[in-house]
């Protein structure tokens, strides 16, 4: 398993992680410099996702997760705008459905696990289990678990433990997972809610229920600090990335998803000798057209 880049904003695996000592913003300004560093770095992920779908040994598994307006679709679209579509699949994980309610909680995103060559991205994930289920234990009741299996002092932890264990399994496979935090301020949020209802451009991104939910914001904090802390591995670690500045943010992550493309060393696919030799007898015919 290969350990993920370090970065100032990687979650210690130590379980020391503090929310209330994560930077929400690492400059005053979105600078020319930050967009700069954005477009060198998809230039370099688009010649990194060529070799990965060429060698067609590794999977990479994307994961972003955040309070609402803290900029996960613009980011996902900024860092992958320079690369191949057809080995790039973006899932957004919202209310579950009956039919994955009928299944275990990890169930709808283990079928979307990204395919060798692949880059799979999560926009929301598994970890909703534990941060909106555990803001809200009431959504349990429509999960219809055994009796035996909702113990409130316990589920959490338990949960968290099945998804490091399934992330561990993937990384053994060749997966190489990054987990995103895009930590947005309280005030920062406010400022974006705002917009969004003053620009009729922006109004149908304007949710009433994400008013609700910003109520319970210290709660939210508790439960990504309970789940990073637990969840931060060597082989799939997460990221607590500054989200009010958004340029310097998607520079960020772009350069954090090209560091560990770059540690695989993949390799384009060596031609065996019996190609070799077949490739001096087609190209004979082909020169002989």
């Amino acid at each position: 398993m290969i350990e993920g880049p370090d970065s100032r904003y990687r979650v210690p695996y130590d379980d020391t992680f503090r929310v209330a000592d994560a930077p929400a913003r690492a400059d005053d300004r979105e600078s020319d410099g930050d967009k700069a560093r954005l477009k060198k770095a998809v230039r370099q992920l688009d010649k990194l996702q060529r070799v990965l779908m060429a060698g067609d040994r590794h999977s990479v598994l994307l994961i972003f997760q955040a309070m609402d307006a803290a900029g996960k679709d613009s980011t996902i679209r900024a860092v992958m705008q320079g690369i191949n579509p057809a080995g790039c699949e973006v899932y957004t994980f919202k209310k579950p459905s009956a039919n994955e309610l009928d299944h275990d909680f990890l169930w709808r995103t283990s079928i979307r696990m990204p395919q060798r060559g692949r880059i799979g991205i999560f926009n929301r994930s598994q970890y909703e289990e534990v941060l909106v289920v555990r803001v809200h234990p009431e959504i349990l009741d429509y999960q219809r678990l055994p009796t035996h299996c909702v113990n409130l002092d316990t589920i959490w932890d338990e949960r968290l433990q099945s998804i490091c264990d399934q992330e561990k399994h993937l990384a053994r496979n060749g997966t190489v997972i990054l987990k995103f935090w895009l930590n947005v301020s309280r005030e920062e949020q406010k400022r974006r809610f705002l917009a969004r209802m003053d620009d009729p451009a922006k109004n149908w991104k304007f949710d009433f229920g994400d008013l609700v939910e910003r109520r319970f914001w210290d709660q939210y904090m508790h439960a990504y600090e309970q789940a990073l802390n637990a969840s931060s591995k060597p082989w799939a670690p997460w990221y607590a990335v500054p989200a009010d500045n958004k340029a310097y943010m998607r520079a960020t992550i772009a350069e954090i998803i090209v560091q560990a493309l770059a540690a695989i060393g993949l390799q384009y696919p060596e031609a065996s000798a019996e190609d070799v030799a077949k490739f001096v007898e087609v190209r004979k015919d082909l020169d002989a057209e």
